[in-house]
């Protein structure tokens, strides 16, 4: 962004138009954390939630109209609305939620409202074979492109074959080391956006 070296770790902002992550020092990181500001870029926290007491069944997993077992969800402040992504060979494949089926989500899990736009992405695996319950995490934006990207190197077949599995195994694993459960403090949206 300004040509200074990036170290590694480093933090990312999003273009809220496009989606796409930017790499960033971090005193260009720190430029565009006000979440008040009108801006087109604004930075990714850090922050990882669980939602312990989530609620989605298979049938409503099925209402979202989601081909495969996973998806990132995040408010776009650009488009007013909720998007859906999907991890494919391809990469990050947008769906056409249905926004009456996801407002039912929102409804039955009021917690999820936490996510700040366009930055941080609600991750949910649903109910499968080995899993009864659906999971839910709130997590970076940066995070969710980078499963996606993890995945798509692996990818094999039509469902991503066993080493996509085990990849994302690994991911949630990750993902859930590092995530702290919701609680009602939490359900603000972190610095770095709004709702």
């Amino acid at each position: 962004m300004c040509g200074e070296p990036i170290a590694e770790p480093h933090q990312h902002v999003v273009d809220v138009v496009s989606h796409a992550m930017m790499c960033t020092c971090r005193p260009c990181y720190l430029l565009f954390t006000d979440s008040t500001a009108h801006l087109r870029y604004r930075s990714v926290p850090d922050r990882y939630l669980s939602f312990p007491d989530f609620e989605l069944g298979p049938g409503q997993w099925d209402e979202l109209e989601i081909p495969v077992g996973l998806a990132f969800f995040f408010r776009s402040s650009t488009l007013g609305r909720t998007v859906a992504f999907y991890p494919g060979p391809a990469g990050a494949t947008e769906s056409e939620l249905p926004l009456d089926a996801w407002g039912i989500v929102l409804a039955r899990n009021p917690s999820l409202a936490a996510a700040a736009p366009d930055t941080e992405a609600l991750l949910i695996r649903g109910p499968g074979k080995d899993r009864p319950q659906a999971d839910c995490h709130l997590v970076p934006v940066d995070a969710c492109y980078e499963l996606v990207g993890q995945l798509r190197r692996v990818w094999r077949g039509f469902d991503g074959g066993q080493e996509a599995r085990e990849q994302l195994t690994a991911f949630f694993e990750a993902v859930s080391s590092r995530s702290k459960p919701a609680h009602k403090e939490d359900h603000e949206p972190a610095a770095g956006g709004t709702q």
